[in-house]
């Protein structure tokens, strides 16, 4: 296996959220799972550690995430969960990086975090994982799915792999069984924008025949606002005030854009300075 296929596994894979007897793996096990040498697995790991540390520490350096980070809705002992797809999922990711951000600018007892988000999932999936998702009785959840769901199939006609109106019933669902705490404060994440060409001419994406539109996408940020109860809250990247970078597959967000999505969720959660 290539440097930068398993770095791409391990940044965006996390085998014990996906097999569910599996949450006491170790990192010997997760190599095996990636066919990696152990060493190979914790060096990638560091790399990618490495990264976000750096980001995170330029995100704390901006006197408006600083602001934010001063403002900040969240009391200690709060806990704070996300479900999501590969764009959470990432130890790059928005999520991520704002836990490390809690962890080093506000050290000591304060909000948990954790990242329940699996690559790849859709509604239908989260919604069958609804039990275990309960169980963890959060005070605050961040969902950010539906991307997924708008994954189309051009052999098949174009058909998207979950209807606009199944996803709309899913969320619905979700918010409905009330995944968290009783009070649990909703915060919805529409998906990240996306380039059309780079998707389809990505040798994994486009070659598999896999598509995705910036309309669907901008869809499903309507239907997460139909979900959405009084008093839940609904964030788009769209509005976020920076670059917003690709990767390659034109799908997923660079470590910048990531940085830029923590900010701008954070200062939306913070509202304006008084």
């Amino acid at each position: 296996m290539s440097d930068a296929m398993l770095d791409k596994l391990v940044r965006f894979e996390r085998p014990e959220r996906s097999l569910p007897y599996a949450w006491a793996m170790d990192d010997a096990a997760r190599a095996a799972v990636f066919g990696a040498d152990p060493a190979d697995y914790a060096a990638a790991v560091h790399a990618l550690d490495a990264q976000r540390a750096d980001a995170v520490r330029r995100l704390a350096a901006l006197p408006s995430v600083r602001a934010a980070l001063d403002r900040a809705p969240f009391s200690s002992g709060r806990r704070i969960m996300a479900i999501g797809e590969s764009t959470t999922a990432d130890r790059l990711s928005w999520f991520e990086l704002l836990t490390e951000l809690f962890a080093t600018e506000r050290p000591g007892p304060g909000v948990q975090f954790e990242n329940v988000a699996i690559s790849g999932s859709t509604t239908t999936q989260a919604l069958a994982n609804l039990p275990a998702l309960r169980r963890r009785q959060p005070d605050v959840v961040f969902c950010m799915l539906g991307a997924n769901d708008a994954r189309r199939f051009p052999g098949s006609g174009g058909d998207r792999l979950v209807s606009a109106e199944e996803t709309a019933r899913n969320l619905r669902l979700l918010r409905r069984d009330a995944v968290g705490a009783p009070g649990a404060r909703w915060i919805w994440v529409a998906p990240t924008p996306i380039d059309e060409r780079r998707v389809a001419a990505h040798p994994y994406l486009g070659g598999a025949g896999l598509a995705w539109t910036d309309a669907d996408m901008r869809g499903t940020a309507a239907i997460l606002r139909e979900a959405a109860e009084p008093g839940d809250l609904v964030i788009d990247p769209a509005d976020a005030s920076g670059p917003m970078p690709l990767l390659d597959d034109g799908l997923h967000p660079h470590l910048d854009a990531q940085a830029t999505l923590a900010a701008h969720v954070l200062e939306v959660l913070a509202g304006p300075a008084r």
